[in-house]
């Protein structure tokens, strides 16, 4: 019995129709794919490094406007990393009609993306500037670097291997957000293998989805290994 479903019209056959997969339509919702995740990361990067300066730079501060600005950078990284992806879409549809004036489609899927995904880079990003030597920022003030000096000479470039590797991981998560996102019509691979795959019960598109979001995070995670390896001078 097991060996039937694996074999003629069985299980495992349902999975290697490769006639019913529409390749012009697997390249388009690739390019869907990846066209998502290179904006996101890029707007990702940006905000994030900002957000973990914000916080780092504000935490433990004594003067009132730097408390009240780590209180609402805090509660605003809190509430967006707290809040599942697939919920916050549903949340902004009337933010994203008004701001790309569709809800449907690559770019429509860009704002609940970036917005869910920079607020735990943001984190990310503190966390790598807590593991600096405070010493090593201590010698750069005592030699006369002002506040962006120690920013752009020490900080980033001291915690360069974990922004490096915090953006690899943010990157392969925005990936799968990429999918979840194509459920309710962001196109992508995740809308190829909802709609035709499994909507019309073709599992061979499905699998040809999923197999390319794997080559892609399996690809992301190499180059952000190697790059961290390059950048790391310990």
């Amino acid at each position: 019995m097991f060996k039937s479903l694996l074999v003629g019209e069985g299980l495992f056959s349902q999975y290697v129709d490769f006639e019913e997969v529409n390749w012009e339509r697997i390249q388009e919702a690739t390019q869907e794919t990846l066209l998502m995740t290179a904006i996101s990361v890029a707007a990702v990067f940006i905000l994030g490094l900002v957000i973990g300066l914000l916080l780092y730079e504000t935490a433990g501060k004594k003067s009132v406007f730097a408390k009240v600005l780590h209180l609402i950078v805090s509660m605003f990284v809190n509430i967006f990393r707290s809040v599942p992806f697939i919920i916050l879409i549903v949340l902004l549809i009337p933010f994203t009609k008004q701001l790309v004036g569709s809800i449907i489609g690559p770019v429509a899927a860009l704002p609940a993306l970036i917005i869910s995904s920079a607020p735990f880079y943001g984190r990310l990003v503190e966390t790598g500037f807590r593991e600096i030597d405070k010493g090593v920022i201590e010698a750069a003030e005592a030699m006369g670097a002002n506040k962006w000096q120690v920013i752009y000479k020490v900080l980033i470039p001291e915690s360069l291997p974990s922004i490096i590797a915090g953006i690899t991981t943010t990157a392969i998560s925005l990936v799968g957000y990429t999918a979840m996102a194509g459920v309710i019509g962001a196109g992508g691979l995740g809308n190829l293998a909802y709609l035709e795959g499994f909507q019309r019960n073709q599992p061979t598109v499905t699998l040809v989805a999923t197999v390319i979001v794997l080559i892609m995070v399996f690809l992301i995670q190499g180059i952000g290994e190697r790059v961290v390896d390059r950048v790391d001078k310990r």
